[in-house]
């Protein structure tokens, strides 16, 4: 055996010391990331944050000409808003080691200090996972924007989404995914719960606390652009696919189960829709074919990885059932839930979430009492944390900052009166 050179041997002791210490160069970490997870959940992070602007050319669609920068305005505030937040103290408040199942929060994290050179037990950077979450983070709040469209004060929606992904988001999101006392109960694989339930509530609040829109049901409201809403819609489809698929936080078996129930079920929802109305109209619409199309998307969100091809079919030609009769329903009662976002979230959140625990994969399948009881229960207290905190910060918001904009400057569009734009270039104002 040749012997070691003594520069060598007098160097023994201090690698010794190094690798107890951690001092060791970060080459000797690299190999626990798996650069194929990591490659898919950085995808996956993209395709959800293209939603957001898929959002806000749904939402900009279906409003009046007048407010149609406005409304997108909404969706690209949050990711401004939301995407600051998060960094400084959302992740930690959400995944951070949970206090008494309540909240989490760890100091070190504020600010994501002390997670930049992280690694996940699933072989990805830390930084990954919390822009993957954040992506969540953000979006939540901005489809809140679609119930009171085209009559808020924007300083007033800004703080208000502020407060909301704080108070209402992150301990949410913190007792169902982060460890909290709902974690390991209810099944919400990417935000049945989480994200569209408690966002359709808190739309359905909103509505009710701010009023109907001036001249609501009486004008003529047509949406100004469905080639636009057409668009955003198709980018929604695109996106959810990193939302679902990507909440398996791999790229494996379960990673293509989830992607594949999403298509089903969104493709079950458009066709059910549109069936409906040629039975009910007699013609199909575009504006039907994407409400369908959100209606099984959502619908499959909660069940996405745990439930088979049958159970995705069912789920989303359930979605858009009873999305279609919310949003017939709302006609009769006269609420001005402006871009249906309690009608499509909130009911088909609530049905995704109840209606998987009968498709389960059968391995998989616990006890279906117990586990329909863990799902209503999730359900409930979002319903209810959701709305009692939504009806505070709107009452908070409002008597501050103030909420609702004047009739004036309603009818006068908030592209104009808010932000002194006009979304195509015109002064048509209808």
């Amino acid at each position: 055996m040749p012997r070691l050179p003594a520069i060598a041997l007098r160097s023994l002791p201090v690698l010794a010391a190094c690798a107890v210490l951690g001092l060791l160069p970060a080459s000797a970490h690299a190999a626990e990331i798996d650069t194929g997870i990591t490659a898919w959940m950085l995808t996956s992070t993209a395709l959800v944050l293209l939603m957001v602007p898929g959002l806000a050319m749904f939402y900009g669609g279906l409003v009046r000409t007048k407010n149609v920068v406005g409304t997108m305005m909404h969706s690209f505030a949050a990711m401004a808003i939301i995407g600051v937040l998060w960094a400084v103290c959302g992740y930690a408040f959400t995944f951070g080691p949970t206090q008494g199942g309540i909240i989490g929060w760890e100091p070190s994290w504020l600010f994501l200090t002390g997670l930049d050179s992280g690694i996940r037990d699933e072989g990805i950077p830390e930084l990954v996972f919390v822009m993957f979450q954040g992506k969540f983070a953000i979006i939540t709040p901005a489809l809140i924007a679609g119930a009171f469209a085209e009559r808020v004060k924007f300083r007033g929606y800004a703080a208000f989404i502020a407060l909301w992904s704080l108070l209402v988001y992150n301990p949410l999101a913190h007792w169902i995914w982060g460890g909290g006392w709902l974690s390991g109960k209810a099944i919400d694989f990417a935000g049945g719960t989480v994200i569209h339930i408690s966002a359709g509530v808190a739309g359905l609040v909103a509505a009710f606390y701010l009023g109907a829109r001036r001249g609501y049901p009486e004008s003529s409201m047509h949406p100004n652009n469905l080639v636009m809403t057409l668009m955003g819609a198709g980018l929604l489809w695109v996106g959810w696919f990193g939302f679902n698929a990507g909440s398996s936080v791999n790229s494996g078996l379960q990673t293509a189960q989830a992607l594949a129930m999403t298509q089903i079920a969104a493709s079950a929802g458009a066709l059910t829709w549109i069936s409906i109305e040629g039975v009910h109209h007699g013609r199909a619409s575009s504006l039907g074919m994407v409400s369908g199309i959100l209606a099984g998307l959502v619908a499959i969100t909660p069940a996405a990885g745990d439930v088979m091809p049958v159970g995705a079919l069912c789920l989303g030609i359930l979605g858009a059932i009873g999305c279609y009769g919310a949003i017939l329903l709302k006609g009769r009662l006269g609420y001005d839930d402006t871009l249906d976002v309690f009608g499509i979230h909130g009911v088909a959140g609530i049905i995704g979430g109840v209606m998987l625990t009968f498709f389960l994969r059968p391995g998989d399948r616990p006890d279906l009492l117990v586990q329909l009881w863990y799902q209503v229960e999730g359900i409930l207290i979002s319903i209810g944390y959701s709305a009692v905190m939504t009806l505070i910060l709107l009452a908070l918001v409002d008597k501050t900052l103030g909420l609702r904009m004047s009739d004036d400057d309603e009818s006068a569009g908030m592209d104009h009166t808010l932000h002194g734009e006009h979304g195509y270039g015109l002064l048509n104002l209808n």
